[in-house]
């Protein structure tokens, strides 16, 4: 928990918190599974943070709050659990091996400087004559140092090749944790934490390129969930997501962005070139009529509301999705089911 939240659940405000989030889950009719309820205690104990406009967002457009939707919530604003523990045991690995490492040029240091004073010893030896047994006993014990020294060193060097192999293991370990924490557990899409970073870099380096952002919204994805139930309303989300994967190849990036919206980035291109990709994706979500996989319902066709803007100069990524986002309204209150572009509309077109 965040800092905030975790000090208000340790005073006497906790108790009245508590109920605070019992009675808005049940406003909702979301159930107060463990899961939930801390998203309801960090939404109620910080409202303006980005956790809290994102469930305030998901509420007013009546999105249900299933299991995906709570477990996407929680990974994408509140990280913990699984990720938390295998970032923390690969800390345990990396200190382990780093501990392994730092022997290993202790132990090599040692032999070296045990070795030089064998060396020494044999050079200050030789500054005088010496008998045919001295000389003798003197290699033998040069003999002796050096095959020890070789042997050690063998020792050594088999260690950190070990060494080297582990922390290959736990770096591809440790990339796989970063994907996992940028990627949509449902769909495999890249997850908004994800395509936010993306989009903030794309927009400090594209004042010379042109870059283009859409947004993308299923339409009446609630009528899905509450006929059909949220398993279908799963399915028709991972559709879509796969006529997305499929289309937006790198460098475009295709996030879902929140409940049936999704996000898309096309770095070097105008919204003009974007939009004829767009109206590809819309058709193809279009063409064919989903069945519904337990029972073989036919649950017609889906289709969805699509825009999109292309960055001006100066244009932030908060100026670059507000833009966007007011030609998705324009396509949804212009009859749903096409692709507005910014470019197109005569001034704000964003409604409730």
């Amino acid at each position: 928990m965040t800092a905030e939240v975790e000090t208000t659940l340790r005073g006497p405000e906790a108790f009245s918190l508590a109920r605070q989030a019992l009675e808005a889950m049940e406003a909702v009719g979301v159930w107060p599974t463990p899961l939930n309820f801390e998203l309801w205690l960090h939404y109620l104990g910080n409202p303006e943070g980005c956790l809290g406009l994102e469930m305030k967002r998901l509420i007013e457009a009546g999105t249900p709050f299933t299991e995906d939707v709570s477990e996407m919530l929680m990974s994408e604003y509140l990280p913990r659990g699984r990720l938390s523990d295998e970032i923390r045991d690969a800390g345990q690995m990396l200190n382990r091996e780093l501990t392994n490492v730092a022997e290993v040029i202790a132990s090599a240091r040692s032999s070296q400087a045990e070795y030089g004073e064998t060396l020494a010893h044999a050079g200050a030896s030789m500054e005088t004559p010496l008998a045919p047994e001295e000389i003798k006993r003197l290699v033998g014990e040069l003999t002796t140092a050096t095959s020890k020294v070789h042997c050690e060193n063998a020792a050594l060097e088999k260690r950190l090749e070990a060494s080297t192999r582990e922390v290959a293991q736990l770096r591809q370990h440790l990339e796989q944790v970063r994907r996992d924490a940028m990627t949509d557990a449902l769909t495999n899409l890249a997850n908004r934490k994800a395509f936010d970073e993306e989009l903030e870099r794309a927009c400090a380096g594209a004042d010379k390129a042109p870059l283009t952002l859409a947004v993308l919204d299923i339409d009446h994805f609630k009528h899905f969930n509450d006929t059909w139930g949220h398993q279908t309303g799963d399915q028709v989300l991972r559709y879509v997501a796969s006529v997305l994967g499929r289309t937006l190849r790198s460098p475009r990036v295709a996030a879902r962005y929140g409940g049936e919206e999704f996000a898309m980035l096309f770095p070097g291109e105008t919204a003009r070139m974007a939009e004829a990709v767009l109206e590809t994706i819309r058709e193809e979500i279009g063409s064919r009529n989903l069945r519904r996989r337990s029972t073989n319902d036919d649950l017609g066709a889906v289709t969805v509301s699509i825009g999109l803007a292309q960055r001006s100069p100066g244009d932030t990524a908060v100026d670059l999705m507000g833009r966007a986002d007011e030609a998705l309204y324009a396509s949804k209150h212009a009859g749903r089911n096409r692709v507005t572009c910014a470019a197109h509309l005569p001034g704000p077109a964003r409604a409730a």
